[in-house]
């Protein structure tokens, strides 16, 4: 199936490794360019290295607020265009509701929150119009978790903020549709990134708690990072033209909510 991503261009935040860097590689590998963002200069020296010449890397916190202007005005200098961008943060520090400090509840919503409605406001600003269907001139996608629908344990900055963005996906469709630009959330469950091992770790023997929880999702394992690439390229791309302000699960059947 042709996806239609050959010459277009996307930004991708957080994208050096996990799940972020899975999305790129897959949209490399169907002809598009990338933009990659994230803060350590050195792993995203790695990430563009292994994407090739269809990659360019920009050092920056999604946090900050000039960071969107700046990486949508990198993307149109670089490569002409600008057709859409993959919001992620990564995951917030763990932590309860009672142990949390007022600080990190600060930092997690100034980057999770306001960075990513900075990014996608900026990328819907900026994204390159083209004539044919409607919803095929700009397309965003939220990196979400599926803790929007359900609680994880020990991740309350997690559960606070992503029922909220999920929300703001809705939200940002209905006003985004009218000028042909699609946004929706995508939302992971356990995939074999370097994050879920660190969260494994945390609550034990690693592989003890590893084959518990697969045991709990009904294809008994892990995702790998590809798998969640190939769904995100898909929603990115002209071939998902007619889907906007859907929260799409990639969590092997865990959820139990509709």
């Amino acid at each position: 199936m042709d996806l239609g991503l050959q010459g277009r261009c996307f930004v991708l935040t957080g994208a050096s490794r996990g799940l972020g860097f899975a999305a790129a590689q897959a949209l490399v590998a169907e002809g598009a360019n990338v933009v990659v963002v994230a803060r350590d200069q050195a792993t995203l020296d790695n990430a563009v290295a292994d994407l090739g010449a269809a990659a360019f890397g920009i050092s920056a916190d999604l946090g900050a607020e000039s960071t969107s202007e700046i990486v949508t005005a990198a993307a149109l200098a670089r490569f002409g265009r600008l057709d859409g961008a993959l919001i992620s943060a990564g995951s917030p520090p763990p932590g309860t509701p009672m142990t949390a400090s007022d600080d990190a509840w600060r930092a997690a919503f100034e980057t999770l929150f306001l960075g990513g409605l900075r990014m996608a406001r900026a990328t819907a600003a900026s994204v390159t119009r083209e004539e044919g269907l409607p919803g095929t001139s700009g397309s965003i996608l939220m990196v979400l978790s599926t803790s929007a629908r359900s609680p994880i344990q020990g991740l309350a900055l997690s559960n606070g903020l992503r029922p909220g963005l999920a929300m703001m996906v809705k939200d940002l469709a209905d006003e985004l549709g009218p000028q042909g630009v699609r946004i929706n959330g995508i939302l992971p469950g356990r995939i074999a990134t370097d994050n879920v091992f660190a969260q494994d770790a945390r609550q034990g023997d690693p592989m003890a708690v590893r084959r518990r929880r697969e045991g709990a999702i009904p294809l008994r394992r892990y995702g790998e990072p590809g798998e969640f690439g190939a769904v995100a390229a898909f929603l990115l791309s002209p071939a998902a033209s007619y889907i906007t302000g859907a929260l799409i699960p990639v969590e092997g059947g865990a959820l139990r909510s509709p």
